[in-house]
């Protein structure tokens, strides 16, 4: 027997299959989507291409490592390091005068200069900030004040003489050793899994302070 549906019926069919699959398609582009986050803490296990981290949240995470994951190195670093031109980056927090005060700086080689350029957000503390840029002026004789330099804007940054300052360099995976502080930069999966976009990890017992 042959049930005939008519065009009206048919047409609400069609918007109703259309708009299921487009539904569909945005909740995986959501998941897709989802921002990085950063994961601190210590690698307590390696099994193949996954990272067993104990984090600072007193987290037990597994990170899946990737034929694109980038090894950093860190290394300590003076502040004598830091000259007119250098590329560095900051997490800091704003003071009253407009400056900001710098909670950590990190210095790349000139290889990684560009990497992050800019000024915005971040998750070290409250009202945190991350700017990377190039250093134009030592505006105090001892280096613990300068202006950063990125595209659209500057910014002036006070360094605390306790404020960690450190190497950023390319690295490999021989760095990633049970024990080892690592900060990474991890992609969210929509099962909840992480995959690492970036590894920054510290060299004979440094911890990363980003």
């Amino acid at each position: 027997m042959n049930i005939r549906t008519s065009k009206p019926l048919r047409h609400t069919l069609l918007i109703a299959s259309l708009l299921a699959s487009a539904l569909t398609m945005a909740g995986a582009c959501q998941a897709e989507d989802a921002k990085p986050t950063r994961v601190r803490g210590a690698i307590t296990a390696i099994d193949g291409d996954i990272l067993k981290v104990h984090s600072n949240r007193n987290e037990d995470l597994q990170v899946s490592l990737t034929k694109d994951t980038q090894v950093r190195s860190v290394t300590l670093a003076q502040v004598s390091e830091i000259k007119p031109g250098s590329y560095i980056g900051s997490a800091a927090v704003p003071q009253a005068d407009g400056t900001l005060k710098a909670l950590e700086v990190h210095v790349f080689p000139p290889q990684m200069a560009g990497t992050g350029d800019g000024h915005r957000a971040f998750d070290l503390g409250k009202d945190s900030t991350m700017t990377n840029g190039s250093v134009g002026d030592l505006v105090t004789s001892d280096g613990r004040t300068i202006t950063v330099n990125y595209k659209g804007g500057q910014k002036k940054i006070v360094i605390p003489d306790d404020v960690p300052i450190v190497n950023l360099v390319p690295g490999d995976r021989s760095l990633l050793k049970p024990g080892v502080k690592i900060v990474v930069q991890a992609q969210p999966a929509a099962d909840g899994s992480l995959s690492a976009l970036s590894i920054s990890a510290g060299e004979n017992g440094v911890t990363p302070p980003m």
